[in-house]
């Protein structure tokens, strides 16, 4: 069965071709908006790695030069495109809809559904409406199913999802958490448990995505039962750009003392804030990081207040789940920061974490355990496949 993965995003398309159940990865890459306005598109397969690049930026005419180079003969991927056996779609938000099952198949129903959803993702939703759309109009006939990001997490129990405002705003307008990266946090608790030799439906795991969106997750007997992010992307941790968690009554006094409009405070909380508005260098954790090790103070600063809460939130889900068997990092930052791995795991001997230095660093980037043996609890590196994860949801679904 050959399965497409494609995650749409504002300016780009993301795609991986599987051949399941083998999972081979046949082809990767992505189409995306570059700072003239037009296109570069990446690719690489097995053998070969291509980079092009054309005027303006549409979805059809992208998912032509994609579907182009899925059957190049010199790829060596496909024939024709009738030999995709279904498309598997990376979708933001399920509201709350029960998506716990994994892949859903796109229907009529399933579309009216998603656009009721718009309002909890207006930036997310538009290119995925978009991206189902192109392919049933280039692809016709072809089976489209996709995974809900907040699917994994429709498992929180009330006392997780409520916030504490008047119930009737749960119960007529859905405003609670719902929980993202959920696609990443399943697969790296499910890889982590077969690294660390645990079983995921018995065992108690804390997974830390941390890239410029960043989130954690507390997983109980292989479900979620709490996690950082909220009804939209911008609560829990620090992020590069995002705020994280911030006092309600911090927005209501910038409107109040200085006439901020909505719009200035979205961008505030989502574009301004984070390592980005602490640091005021990047929002890059790379870029933070070199500025500290020349002793930027508002780098130092940065960085300490992004472990921290990181910190605080892996204290906080080990009493939610009754304590801990791993801990897991992942995303871009979660891969390849030693140094943010290092800082998260200081002065954590009291859970049971016997951390290695050696193995952080010799190990960075890398699928691994970190932790030296006979810790009680594992500490892991597993790098992120949401795409993979998709593809056998989807590939389960058919």
């Amino acid at each position: 069965m050959n399965v497409l993965v494609l995650n749409c995003g504002s300016s780009s398309i993301k795609f991986q071709l599987f051949r399941m159940p083998e999972e081979a990865l046949l082809i990767q890459g992505k189409a995306e908006r570059n700072e003239t306005g037009g296109t570069g598109l990446w690719f690489k397969t097995e053998s070969i790695e291509s980079a092009s690049s054309w005027e303006g930026f549409s979805f059809a005419y992208n998912f032509e030069k994609i579907l182009a180079e899925l059957v190049r003969p010199s790829n060596g991927c496909l024939v024709s495109s009738e030999e995709v056996d279904v498309v598997g779609h990376r979708l933001i938000h399920g509201g709350e809809m029960d998506t716990a099952g994994g892949a859903v198949k796109i229907t009529k129903k399933l579309i009216s559904h998603m656009k009721t959803c718009v309002p909890l993702a207006p930036l997310h939703y538009p290119p995925n409406l978009e991206g189902i759309d192109t392919i049933s109009r280039l692809m016709p006939g072809v089976l489209q199913a996709g995974v809900f990001d907040t699917a994994f997490h429709y498992s929180l129990p009330p006392r997780a999802f409520l916030y504490g405002i008047p119930l009737e705003w749960y119960r007529k307008h859905q405003i609670r958490r719902y929980g993202f990266h959920g696609t990443s946090h399943k697969y790296v608790a499910q890889r982590a448990c077969e690294l660390a030799g645990l079983h995921f439906s018995r065992s108690k795991i804390i997974s830390c995505h941390l890239g410029n969106g960043a989130s954690v997750a507390a997983i109980k007997n292989g479900k979620s039962i709490d996690t950082s992010m909220g009804m939209t992307p911008v609560e829990g941790l620090l992020m590069g750009t995002r705020s994280g968690d911030i006092d309600a009554g911090v927005l209501i006094y910038l409107q109040q003392h200085f006439n901020l409009s909505v719009d200035v405070i979205q961008q505030l909380i989502n574009k301004q804030g984070g390592l980005l508005g602490l640091s005021g260098i990047s929002a890059d954790y790379r870029a933070v990081e070199e500025a500290a090790q020349k002793e930027n103070e508002a780098a130092l600063n940065a960085l300490d207040a992004y472990h921290y809460r990181v910190k605080k939130y892996i204290g906080s889900y080990c009493m939610a789940l009754g304590g801990l068997d791993a801990l897991v990092f992942t995303g871009g930052i979660g891969e390849n920061s030693s140094r943010a791995r290092k800082e998260i795991c200081s002065e954590t001997d009291f859970l049971g974490i016997r951390f290695s230095e050696m193995l952080n660093d010799k190990m960075n980037g890398t699928e691994s355990v970190i932790s030296e043996t006979g810790s009680k609890v594992k500490v892991l590196i597993v790098p992120a496949r949401e795409e993979l994860m998709i593809a056998r949801e989807v590939a389960k679904l058919v």
